[in-house]
């Protein structure tokens, strides 16, 4: 299926590994020149060589919890190529502090928010203006299962992909009449680095495998995944590819959950 945005321009924060790196991989076999953006680190050059094979990609190191992280993105992004970017994926955000929620600090509640939801708020701030003024743009914000099905645990996590919804549902609205198309995706469980890391502590402590550690996870936390089975980084990839596409020019404020059951109600 030709998806319409070959030659178009995107950029994909959160890059270098995981879910990111996957949606970058699939936008560059749809002909999409691609700006990947992380943290500094061996790894992000390291995926852009990797990814260099598939199309036309750039990249840059940026810290997208502060406002100078945004505007290094911002201004290499509108460099890179010919064109400025119409497309923006932001798959950036960590875990960050979890446990009691009475033991929590503020500034565990403000990292969270500074990376889950304001690097989104900065990134869609810079990139929308081109966009509307192209007359077409496509946001893609990365929220979690967390937001809907929150996790008692990881209160500052749920609360900030909380707020992304919110912001994708509030941006849609905005900017919709001018042919920006702002969604988000919900995954669940995905095996990343993020959730390996998770994995590896749980193992640590409960002195399981990690194989284990996962079925446990499965077993107590997620019952309503019913393929009992971590979902991989492309199944998240290929759902965001394609409401990046003209195929999705109808779907706009969605909340599309690729979470294999997870969630377990009928709403959002």
């Amino acid at each position: 299926m030709d998806l319409g945005i070959s030659g178009r321009v995107a950029v994909v924060t959160g890059a270098k590994s995981g879910m990111g790196r996957s949606t970058a991989e699939h936008l560059l076999r749809e002909g999409v020149h691609v700006v990947l953006t992380d943290k500094e680190g061996p790894e992000l050059q390291a995926t852009t060589n990797e990814l260099a094979a598939l199309g036309q990609v750039r990249a840059v190191e940026a810290d997208l919890s502060t406002a100078k992280g945004i505007d290094v993105l911002a201004a290499f992004a509108n460099m890179a190529f010919d064109d400025k970017p119409t497309i923006l994926v932001c798959a950036a955000g960590i875990t960050g502090a979890s446990g009691d929620f009475l033991e929590l600090t503020d500034d565990d509640w403000l990292e969270a928010i500074q990376t889950d939801l304001m690097a989104g708020v900065r990134a869609t701030r810079a990139f929308i203006p081109h966009m509307r003024k192209a007359g077409w743009g496509r946001v893609v914000l990365f929220s979690s299962e967390d937001a809907v099905q929150p996790y008692v645990e990881e209160l500052p996590y749920a609360a900030a992909k909380a707020g992304v919804l919110n912001l994708a549902k509030g941006l849609s609205k905005a900017y919709g009449p001018d042919g920006v198309l702002v969604n988000a995706v919900g995954p669940a469980f995905i095996a990343t680095p993020m959730t390996d890391a998770q994995m590896e502590k749980k193992a640590r402590e409960k002195g399981i495998s990690f194989d284990e550690a996962v079925q446990v996870t499965l077993d107590e936390e997620r019952p309503g995944i019913v393929a009992k089975r971590r979902g991989r980084a492309e199944e998240v990839a290929a759902a965001v590819t394609f409401l990046c596409s003209e195929h999705a020019s109808f779907i706009t404020g969605e909340f599309l959950r690729v979470d294999g059951g997870s969630v377990m109600t009928m709403g959002a």
